[in-house]
C-alpha cells in the first residue's frame, strides 16, 4: 500500500466501534436541528402536528439520512476523519492510501446504510409477530457488511470494498 500517512494499519473492529459510538452523538445533534426545522416549518405552514401530513415521514427520513452523510462525507473530505476518528487515529484513505475523492466516499456512506434502510422500509411492509422485526432486520443487514471482512481476502469490510476505500490506524511515532 503506497502511502503518504506515517504508517497505516487497517483498523481493528474494535476501533471502529468506538468511532462509531463517538460519532452518533453529533449525528444525533445534527437530526435533532433537521427535524426541528422541518418542525417549524409545518408549524409556519399551519400544520404544527406533523402525523397529519403524509410527506413528513419520508421527509424527516430522507433528511435525516442526508444530514448524517453530509456530516461524514464533509468529515472525511476534509482530512479522512469525522469527530470520532480523531482520538483513536483511525481515517479513510483510498485503496491506494492516498486521500480519497468525494465520490468514493459518498459511494461508502451509501452502500454502509442504504441497504439497512431498505430492509427497514421494505421489513415494515410485511406483518411480522413483533414489531420490532423490521429493525431486527435491518440490523442484520449492517452486520452481514461488517461480517464481510472475515469472508474477504484483505479483511475489507463491504462498503470498504464496494468504494474503494480503506478505513486505517495511523500509527504516530511509529
Amino acid at each position: 500500500m503506497t502511502t503518504s500517512l506515517p504508517e497505516a494499519r487497517p483498523a481493528h473492529v474494535g476501533w471502529r466501534l468506538l468511532a462509531l459510538v463517538y460519532d452518533l452523538f453529533p449525528v444525533f445533534a445534527l437530526c435533532l436541528v433537521f427535524g426541528a426545522l422541518v418542525t417549524g416549518l409545518a408549524s409556519v405552514l399551519g400544520h404544527p402536528d406533523l402525523s397529519d401530513l403524509p410527506w413528513a415521514g419520508p421527509l424527516l427520513a430522507l433528511g435525516t439520512w442526508a444530514a448524517a452523510g453530509s456530516y461524514v462525507v464533509m468529515s472525511w473530505a476534509r482530512g479522512g476523519q469525522t469527530m470520532g476518528m480523531r482520538p483513536w487515529q483511525l481515517r479513510v484513505v483510498a485503496a491506494s492510501g492516498q486521500p480519497a475523492s468525494r465520490k468514493p466516499l459518498l459511494i461508502r456512506y451509501a452502500s454502509a446504510t442504504a441497504p439497512a434502510i431498505v430492509a427497514l422500509e421494505l421489513g415494515a411492509l410485511l406483518p411480522w409477530p413483533s414489531a420490532m422485526a423490521p429493525f431486527w432486520l435491518a440490523g442484520g443487514v449492517l452486520l452481514a457488511g461488517w461480517l464481510w471482512g472475515l469472508v474477504d481476502r484483505e479483511g475489507v469490510l463491504l462498503h470498504d470494498r464496494l468504494s474503494g476505500t480503506r478505513l486505517v490506524r495511523v500509527i504516530s511515532g511509529a
